[in-house]
């Protein structure tokens, strides 16, 4: 014990690493960083040092622990055994497996298992270096592998841990803060607020925890901006979202261009039509209106050839020409009439001479 500070926080506000009391530790993080895995990531934290990697969703076995309407998420904790100063025992602990239960725990809200039913998702973290806080920074970086496996989430999840040190509760414990602290409350929450782990260790009021709560949340606010951009560094930058936008703008734009453009293509195609058909009576009426002057043409044509006609017979015969004219007519519509039963009286004689 005789590497206990006198004093965690000077009089100044300053911690012992440099920090206010509701500042967090620089945070770097790295996606991808195992290809045979589905999702993975590297983060660092402090003086933490965690890999975290995702495989699935696959087939589980053995069958009997299937779930048949969703999936089943399976969490690993684990601590290396060169991760802390004091070597310790390789292999799962009752730590190890108490960490393991409530970290998978932490993401099933937001985990869309109803997708994969009777499958698994393993989550595999691996802390490589311990500097306090060792399950929150394990929780930030699943979910991080999470996303890059591509397994449907509705939100991130984020965890940062709350402590009393000199009678005064800090955000983010480190090391120091941590073994000769008064108390630690690991808290994991989502965007929207919702808590989905919270530990506690040592003693703390109900005022301290409303207190290291509302703490904590400022905390998980600050590494869901760091998630974020995690992630848009890894998938696209946000020129990228702004540039896609603007096309999909224009892309709607131009659409509704072209509609409208086919509306007065149809329209115009309709209206010459309607023309078309109202012109087409006015070109009969122009053929009929043709056909009448020919038929008066020659109607006066008639009349003047038989005017002259009547003329010359006048002079021949000196006799009224109109009546020439029926009595004519009349004869040739008779012997027109008489012509075929003469020739069937001919005929008929024909056969009695025969």
């Amino acid at each position: 014990m005789s590497d206990k500070p006198e004093k965690f926080i000077d009089e100044n506000g300053l911690r012992l690493d440099g920090r206010r009391v509701d500042e967090i530790r620089p945070m770097t993080v790295e996606m991808g960083v195992l290809s045979r895995a589905d999702g993975s990531c590297y983060l660092e934290w402090g003086n933490n040092k965690v890999l975290a990697a995702v495989y699935g969703p696959r087939e589980l076995h053995p069958r009997r622990l299937q779930r048949p309407s969703e999936a089943l998420v399976r969490y690993r904790y684990n601590m290396a055994a060169f991760s802390v100063e004091d070597r310790i025992r390789p292999g799962p602990s009752r730590r190890s497996t108490e960490i393991s239960k409530v970290s998978g725990e932490a993401f099933e809200p937001v985990v869309m298992k109803q997708f994969y039913p009777g499958a698994v998702i393993d989550v595999f973290a691996e802390v490589l270096q311990a500097d306090a806080g060792t399950r929150t920074a394990a929780i930030n970086a699943a979910t991080l592998a999470l996303v890059d496996a591509g397994i449907p989430m509705k939100g991130l999840v984020a965890s940062c841990a709350v402590g009393k040190v000199d009678g005064q509760l800090v955000l983010d414990l480190n090391k120091p803060e941590d073994n000769y602290g008064d108390a630690d409350l690991p808290i994991a929450m989502t965007e929207d607020g919702e808590i989905t782990l919270l530990q506690m260790d040592g003693n703390l009021t109900a005022d301290e925890i409303t207190k290291g709560i509302e703490m904590a949340r400022k905390g998980c606010e600050q590494i869901f901006a760091i998630q974020k951009e995690a992630l848009l560094s890894k998938f696209g930058t946000a020129d990228e979202e702004e540039l896609l936008k603007e096309a999909e703008l224009q892309a709607e734009v131009a659409t509704s261009e072209d509609e409208s453009e086919d509306v007065e293509v149809i329209s115009e195609t309709v209206s010459d039509e309607i023309q078309a058909e109202d012109d087409e009576p006015e070109a009969e009426d122009d053929d009929e209106g043709e056909n009448t002057e020919l038929q008066d043409e020659e109607e006066a044509f008639t009349d003047d050839e038989v005017g002259d006609a009547s003329d010359e017979a006048e002079d021949l015969f000196g006799e009224d020409v109109s009546e020439f004219e029926i009595t004519e007519n009349a004869e040739s519509e008779d012997d027109s009439s008489s012509e075929p039963e003469g020739a069937e009286s001919d005929e008929d004689e024909g056969e009695k001479n025969e």
